[in-house]
């Protein structure tokens, strides 16, 4: 029931969706959090809404868009000193581009690498650093995507982005191995999250072309997530799991966004 009692975590991008879950479910399992999200109020209306249902304090809120390095690095070195430790380091923030290749201009595609490459690294970096100065051994969790995997329309730049944390993920599991550290990657396809529902065809669309017949929770997630930071997955580094029903084995559109996308 608490694997994780007494263990000190960090999640970027949690505010809301499928780094919210994570963080939940890591508080629930006896975790201290450090909860990031770029928006102040729902950053700290995040920590509170986990605490209240916990009823005690163990999740902390620390705001900033990733695109601000020197604010994240920031935020968790702060969170490790006040911790006395980090654990357990979850890279989940990230932002999407949505748009025809010969559309995409200068300044989405600027910040789109600010926070999705930029940001990633170096707040896995300071993650990092933080463990091999206490002698840690922890672990290290990126957030990739199906679409780093498969082709899909409208979305160069940000697929090239989670292809990137792929390879990213396999070089570090290298480079941290010798400090005890594992590196590991989830690449979640279709979730139901606040924004996905924003498609009223989300659910009924991907449901028919996934193998499995379901779109993915927030709980699937976090689930692998926890999986991978469990001490007994201390031989798994450099892996990526995929959460996607089976959908990267064929990946078909579904109907309504085939018909978006042809226009």
């Amino acid at each position: 029931m608490f694997r994780f009692k007494g263990k000190k975590v960090f999640v970027t991008g949690a505010g809301c969706g499928i780094g919210y879950e994570i963080s939940r479910s890591f508080a629930q399992e006896g975790a201290l959090v450090g909860l990031n999200s770029r928006r102040v109020n729902q950053t700290v209306e995040a920590a509170e809404k986990i605490n209240s249902e916990l009823g005690k304090d163990v999740v902390f809120s620390y705001p900033g868009d990733l695109s601000d390095t020197e604010t994240i690095i920031d935020g968790i070195r702060d969170f490790a000193e006040q911790n006395n430790g980090l654990d357990v380091f979850i890279a989940n923030a990230g932002i999407t581009v949505f748009n025809k290749f010969l559309d995409v201009n200068v300044e989405e595609f600027d910040h789109l690498m600010a926070v999705n490459m930029r940001g990633t690294y170096f707040s896995v970096q300071t993650a990092a650093k933080e463990m091999v100065d206490r002698g840690i051994k922890g672990r290290i969790i990126l957030m990739s995507s199906v679409c780093g995997i498969q082709s899909h329309l409208w979305t160069s730049a940000y697929a090239m982005t989670k292809a990137a944390i792929r390879m990213l993920t396999k070089c570090l599991a290298e480079e941290l191995g010798k400090y005890g550290i594992t590196v590991n990657v989830i690449s979640p396809g279709a979730t139901t999250t606040e924004r996905t529902l924003e498609d009223p065809n989300y659910v009924e669309g991907w449901s028919e072309v996934i193998p499995d017949g379901q779109v993915a929770s927030t709980d699937d997630i976090a689930y692998t997530t926890l999986f991978l930071a469990d001490r007994r997955a201390a031989h798994i580094t450099g892996e990526e799991i995929v959460v996607d029903g089976g959908w990267t084995k064929t990946s078909p559109l579904p109907q309504h966004l085939k018909n978006t996308l042809s226009t």
